[in-house]
């Protein structure tokens, strides 16, 4: 906007200039030739009374030379011949003018201009006493026709590029006045959709940009107060659950000392853990899901063997085959513990819960250059409709349900710039990959230039066809 306005005032502003700059150098030239050609009228004019008195040489030499014109040597007068026998026509002066012009003149005894080398010339009929018309020339340098022209110019060029500069410096400045407001609301809106709400627009500028900015603001305040109302009732409900998690406590407390009593009391004590967690992240401003800083996160290699090891005997219970890969060695995430424990939790949940007793099943890890792929492979029926196992709030009531699991799965994943994919896995049932970027920030941007397409799409398929291939061949 700030460009157009200055493009349309520099075009109209040039226009204005020219319009009226070139007529008023042209009136400049045409006085400039009418005051040269008046003063050699005047020079002429001298030289008449002389001419009434006598047509002599010597006297008329001494008056052409008295004159101005003629002491530069710019007057020629020319008398006819008187008629009598011997007389010869009389020139005074230089002749520059041609012949037939002055015959001309002498005929028709009007005064005439004509065109000679180096400039003008005047020629002014006479009348003298023998009642013939004497015609005297002035000579007009062209540069005497045309003085001060080139300085009118140069004062009209001048004037003309100030006006169009002073213009063209007015609509940059009203063309920022409106510009900044628009900016600074653009500025806000990106910063409130990144998430930081404290964003605001000064109200200021044109009338409808302050209309902006009121509303936006209004917007904003009504987002923090959703958001804290949400977080409350969500800290509030959680905060219920301490009750009968106490009770299951004190049960589980009872039980004994045997595997499954220890089991349930991990499971109780998990569970407590989970409720605070959602507590303290529903209180703070910020979801937990994503580092917060250099060395935040977890190894994810120690979360599966400790998820594994909890889910091992239940796996051993229903005599299912459980293969581990790529978790001999630390591989850091940038997520936090208990989100990667949940995400593993749902999708483990998932393979007992969809598939039948006896069947095996495995967790890979494979750590590449810029991301951390986990995939998690059953050898079950598998998973007709992927695309309704990953729609959020999907309960049981269509095939290959997984409720609210998966969608706990993929908040991990594109917190870092991933996602999550279902497919078929090479133990022949279903495969959920997971891939988590290792930079967060540049994962998230790559994401938005690209539409999850590009140089970041080409290496998640390179990754996965090589884990398909091979699911245990990648560096561990």
């Amino acid at each position: 906007m700030r460009w157009a306005l200055v493009k349309v005032s520099l075009a109209v502003t040039v226009m204005v200039v020219l319009a009226f700059a070139l007529p008023l150098g042209m009136v400049i030239k045409e006085m400039a030739r009418d005051r040269a050609f008046s003063n050699a009228e005047r020079q002429a004019a001298t030289i008449g009374p002389t001419l009434t008195v006598t047509t002599e040489r010597r006297p008329l030499e001494r008056a052409v030379e008295s004159t101005p014109a003629g002491a530069v040597g710019r007057m020629a007068v020319h008398i006819p011949a008187t008629g009598e026998a011997g007389s010869v026509p009389l020139e005074i002066g230089t002749r520059r003018a041609a012949r037939k012009d002055l015959e001309t003149v002498e005929r028709i005894g009007r005064a005439s201009i004509t065109e000679v080398s180096g400039g003008s010339a005047l020629l002014q009929p006479t009348a003298i006493g023998t009642g013939q018309i004497a015609v005297v020339e002035i000579f007009v340098p062209e540069g005497e026709v045309s003085n001060g022209v080139d300085t009118a110019w140069l004062v009209l060029a001048g004037v003309g590029v100030a006006l169009i500069v002073g213009s063209v410096a007015v609509a940059d400045r009203l063309g920022v006045r409106m510009v900044q407001p628009a900016q600074r609301l653009a500025g806000a809106a990106h910063d409130l959709g990144e998430g930081k709400l404290g964003a605001r627009v000064p109200e200021e500028g044109p009338p409808e940009l302050r209309s902006a900015a009121v509303a936006f603001n209004s917007m904003a305040d009504q987002v923090v107060q959703l958001l804290a109302n949400e977080r409350e009732l969500a800290a509030d409900l959680s905060h219920r659950l301490r009750t009968p998690l106490t009770v299951l406590r004190l049960n589980a407390a009872s039980l004994g000392e045997s595997a499954a009593a220890e089991q349930t009391r991990a499971a109780v004590a998990q569970l407590e853990r989970e409720v605070d967690t959602i507590i303290r992240t529903a209180r703070e401003a910020k979801p937990q899901t994503a580092a917060t800083g250099p060395g935040a996160g977890c190894d994810v290699s120690e979360v599966v063997r400790e998820r594994m090891g909890f889910w091992s005997a239940l796996a051993e219970d229903e005599g299912r085959k459980v293969r581990l890969a790529g978790v001999d060695r630390p591989v850091r995430i940038p997520v936090a513990r208990p989100e990667v424990a949940a995400a593993l939790d749902a999708l483990l949940g998932n393979v007992f819960r969809h598939t039948p007793e006896g069947t095996a099943f495995s967790v890979d890890v494979h750590n590449g250059d810029d991301a951390v792929i986990v995939l998690v492979s059953d050898a079950g029926p598998g998973i007709a409709d992927p695309a309704a196992a990953m729609a959020r709030g999907n309960s049981g009531a269509r095939d290959g349900s997984t409720g609210l699991g998966l969608d706990i799965v993929r908040r991990v994943a594109e917190s870092t710039g991933g996602d999550v994919r279902i497919g078929s896995s090479v133990l022949g049932g279903t495969e959920v990959r997971i891939w988590i970027g290792l930079d967060p920030r540049e994962a998230s941007r790559a994401e938005r230039r690209s539409g999850h397409r590009g140089r970041v799409g080409r290496r998640r398929k390179a990754a996965l066809g090589r884990s398909r291939r091979d699911p245990s061949g990648l560096e561990h």
